[in-house]
Parts: C-alpha cells; sequence; structure tokens
C-alpha cells in the first residue's frame, strides 16, 4: 500500500514492528548515505553520483526503496517528464536528528575518518556544536541513566529483528565515503541490532543474549566479541558462575544511547503496530513519557534542522 508521506503508516497486526522497520531501513550504509546528502540537497541522480562511487544499481535499487518506505516522493522534472528527481518527504527530513548523534557519536569516539566526517555548525549561535541530548517535556539534559525504557504491547523480541539488513560488503565491494563505519559495526546487522537493544534493556549474560534475540549462539559470540573489540563492551566474572562473564556497557557503548533513542523514536513516529509501541521511555524520577529534542551543547537553544549547516573540514 502507499503510504502516506504526511501521516505514519500502519503495520500489520503480528508483524515486524516499528524497530524491525527502522533498523531494515537505518542499519545500511548506502540508505544512510543518500539521506545525508539528500538532507544537504541532493534530488536527482546526478548529485549522488557526484558525491561518491555508488553504481547506478544500487542508487536505482536504494532510492526505489526509500521511496516506498515514504521517505522520499519521486517527482517529474517541470521540463523533462522522463527524468524524476526523488525529494525528501516530512518523513525522510526528520531523519536529520539520526544522522546528527550518528555523526557526533562518531566524532568523539572513532578513529579519526578519512576524509572527516562533517562538522555542525548552530546558525542560531554561529558555533561549532555537539547535539545534546534534552527532555521535550521538560527541557533537561538526559543521559542513558536517566531514562527507563520498557517493552511496549508490539515489543515482543521476534518482531524486533528485521527480517534482513543488506548483507555486509565484502572487503573489495564499493563502501560509501564520509559515512559512519563505526556505527555500523553496532547496528550495519540484524543480530548486531537485535544484541545492542538487549544490552540497552538490561540483558548482561550470554544466555539472556540467545534467549531474547532468539539468535543462534556462534551469532551471540561473535557479535559480542566484536563489540568488545569496539570498546562498546566489557567484560566482567559472573558472580553465580566463576567461569562465565558478564557483558556490560562501557561509556563508549553507553553513548550511542543517542543514536538508539532518536533511531526508535523516529521509527514510532512514522510506522505503527496496531497493538501499541514497541518501546516506552519514561524519564526517570519525573514519571513523565520522555521525548527526546536536540539542543546546542554551545548555547543551549533547542536545534531545528534550518538551523543545522553541515560544512566539510577544508583539507
Amino acid at each position: 500500500m502507499e503510504p502516506d508521506r504526511d501521516s505514519f503508516t500502519s503495520l500489520e497486526p503480528g508483524g515486524d514492528n516499528a524497530i524491525a522497520v527502522t533498523l531494515g531501513i537505518l542499519g545500511d550504509e548506502w540508505n544512510l548515505w543518500i539521506l545525508r546528502h539528500a538532507v544537504e540537497g541532493a534530488k536527482r541522480y546526478g548529485d549522488w553520483m557526484r558525491e561518491g562511487a555508488i553504481s547506478n544499481s544500487v542508487l536505482s535499487s536504494r532510492l526505489g526503496a526509500l521511496t516506498d518506505k515514504g521517505l522520499f516522493d519521486r517527482v517529474q522534472y517541470a521540463h523533462r517528464p522522463d527524468r524524476y528527481e526523488y525529494v525528501l518527504t516530512r518523513r525522510g527530513a526528520d531523519i536529520w536528528t539520526v544522522l546528527l548523534t550518528m555523526w557526533a557519536w562518531e566524532q568523539t569516539w572513532a578513529p579519526p575518518a578519512t576524509p572527516p566526517l562533517p562538522r555542525m555548525r548552530h546558525m542560531g549561535c554561529g558555533e561549532f556544536f555537539s547535539p545534546a541530548t534534552t527532555c521535550g517535556e521538560c527541557g533537561a539534559g538526559v543521559e542513558a541513566h536517566d531514562v527507563v525504557a520498557e517493552l511496549g504491547p508490539s515489543g515482543a523480541w521476534p518482531r524486533s529483528v528485521p527480517a534482513s539488513i543488506t548483507r555486509r560488503r565484502s572487503a573489495g565491494a564499493k563502501q560509501p565515503s564520509q559515512v559512519i563505519p563505526h556505527t555500523m559495526e553496532l547496528i550495519g546487522d540484524r543480530w548486531s541490532a537485535a544484541i545492542l537493544g538487549a544490552l540497552f534493556l538490561g540483558a548482561r549474560r550470554f544466555g539472556e543474549f540467545s534467549e531474547r534475540t532468539s539468535a543462534p549462539p556462534t551469532m551471540v559470540a561473535d557479535r559480542l566479541a566484536r563489540f568488545v573489540r569496539l570498546g562498546a563492551i566489557d567484560t566482567e566474572p559472573n558472580p553465580d558462575r566463576p567461569d562465565w562473564v558478564s557483558y556490560r556497557l562501557t561509556p563508549k557503548g553507553v553513548a550511542f544511547f543517542p543514536v538508539v533513542v532518536f533511531m526508535i523514536t523516529w521509527g514510532q513516529r512514522w510506522f505503527r503496530a496496531p497493538e501499541g509501541p514497541a518501546l516506552i521511555f519514561t524519564h526517570r524520577g519525573t514519571g513523565h513519557e520522555f521525548r527526546p529534542r536536540l539542543a546546542c551543547d554551545r548555547c543551549g537553544e533547542e536545534l531545528t534542522a534550518s538551523a543545522v549547516s553541515i560544512e566539510p573540514v577544508a583539507d
């Protein structure tokens, strides 16, 4: 069914929830690369082709899929009825908060990128900034420990894991330039994304990851080892079984919280299961629903998409 570009998409009862749909869209490097340049003004095939080594087939398939999901409108050129532009819808433009939090996390926690990620300038105060996560209800600054996340009516684990995310590319394959390789290690395949979600919801033991995600034990072991190598989680002795270990998020892993919460908030705004949300966020200590906002860490003003300028780093 054609999605309503100005409203949300109703999901099938008992099917994939908003988390699974969101990970299917945003857990793909080329989708993020296309959206990143669309936010900066790309609309035509040539606009994207000039930005990197994307092939016609990849660009065509990703634009088609993103249009099907309601992030783009396919619009005929006024003077060339055989050509089309891809214009961000409200749904697609709303992705800017997710991109900003990803860039901010990569700039702080990932090794230096080549070429470097662009800088973000707040037009309100004129300063380069890093986005700060705040509560939309009370305006307070928020960190991961300030928010309680609970499974909602559609939050069953089998419904939260996408059927697939685009296969990880081979070492020699073309890859997007100036995207977010560290972020993709955390959310770029279905099992990584599921295990990361389990970590933020309190899973600590190997068996909990297998049980909650239904991932094969070999997959759980591989993804946990990858997260340890990235420095996103640490191991510590299990007090009940000295021969086992428990897993906990490191400061680097905890700092990924804004990416997670803005991705899920975006997904639950635009893709809604009839049973209700998959996750419910509550601001700890206040009891009200947590709706995240972004603020400039320099002046404290709430950010809007039009007030953020993305500027490349000079050579």
